[in-house]
């Protein structure tokens, strides 16, 4: 089959079109034509090399880390579906794949489509919207009335971010460039702030939460904006500890994570809040409770640019410029 791989990690791998092996499909997976896929900021970290110790990819790499397609092949324990459904997935991190003509997935992590969703919006949706989702609503359980800083309004999971949080009942603040700030008000955020003029730190007062997005200098001036109790809930880092330990990381790897976030967290400490990070897993029952609130209206995909599998190099390209309003979508049929 045709799949978008890498065959080196690195700034300069651009990846290629190449010849790939078939899926090979296990007892619990479902084997999904590819219909589209998106390209998320993790896609460009993958190729740099970032999380090569924490997740050992045998090269060449297929990339891709959500798709939206039918299911061609059910194995013997996935017997949820059919030959026929329409589905969307983010896969699980050690066998994502999905700039692809086929991928297996586990059943438990993919999801009927909503229905009132084509395949290039349904892909859009599954890696940010869980994102959003095991942030907002797991780990930072933004409660009605909240206050909620989203950095990033404009980007994938800025734009899923503030509709979640604005279901849930919460006051939400973002920050984008100056061109976006009307049509991120749109979204729904309450308070948007251009951070070419203005500095979050200075304008925000008394939050509940921070979801972090950005990098070491946006996360420590977080925590001015937050009151004793709120929660630093961070998807860019540092790793944590406890991250560490769900990963069943060998030692040496939890001794640098522990060293890289033990400074954030020591200030949280000082400030009376708590830091947690997120590294997003796929799970197909949270998906459905997305599926809900998309066919509900609660939440609507944002997408800036449909590309052709032949242009997924392109795709790569525009979304590591980090303009895109949204998600760039790979259809592959």
């Amino acid at each position: 089959m045709k799949a978008f791989i890498i065959d080196r990690y690195g700034k300069n791998e651009t990846g290629r079109i190449a010849d790939m092996p078939e899926p090979v499909l296990r007892e619990d997976d479902v084997l999904i034509q590819v219909h589209a896929a998106s390209v998320n900021a993790l896609d460009a970290k993958i190729r740099r090399g970032e999380f090569k110790l924490i997740l050992p990819y045998r090269l060449p790499l297929i990339l891709g880390n959500d798709v939206a397609g039918t299911v061609v092949q059910v194995g013997a324990g996935a017997r949820q579906f059919k030959p026929g459904d329409e589905v969307y997935a983010r896969p699980d991190d050690d066998r994502i794949g999905t700039f692809a003509e086929r991928i297996a997935v586990k059943a438990s992590s993919v999801a009927l489509k909503p229905g009132n969703l084509g395949m290039d919006e349904a892909a859009s949706l599954p890696l940010v919207a869980l994102t959003a989702w095991q942030a907002l609503v797991e780990t930072a359980q933004l409660k009605k009335g909240q206050r909620v800083f989203i950095q990033a309004g404009s980007g994938g999971v800025g734009t899923i971010a503030i509709q979640l949080a604005k279901h849930l009942g919460a006051f939400v603040a973002t920050t984008t460039s100056t061109a976006n700030v009307a049509w991120v008000k749109a979204l729904g955020a309450d308070v948007v702030i251009d951070y070419k003029r203005q500095d979050f730190a200075t304008v925000l007062r008394d939050y509940d939460v921070v979801l972090n997005s950005l990098g070491k200098d946006d996360l420590t001036r977080s925590l001015q904006i937050l009151k004793p109790g709120g929660r630093l809930v961070s998807i860019s880092g540092p790793p944590t500890p406890a991250f560490a330990a769900a990963r069943g990381l060998a030692w040496p790897l939890k001794l640098v994570l522990r060293l890289l976030s033990r400074g954030i967290r020591r200030k949280a400490r000082r400030k009376g809040v708590e830091y947690r990070f997120v590294f997003m897993r796929a799970d197909g029952a949270q998906l459905r409770e997305i599926t809900s609130l998309v066919e509900s209206g609660a939440i609507t995909p944002v997408i800036d640019r449909v590309l052709p599998f032949n242009d997924t190099h392109r795709a790569l390209a525009y979304a590591e410029t980090g303009r895109a309003k949204g998600k760039v979508v790979v259809k592959m049929v």
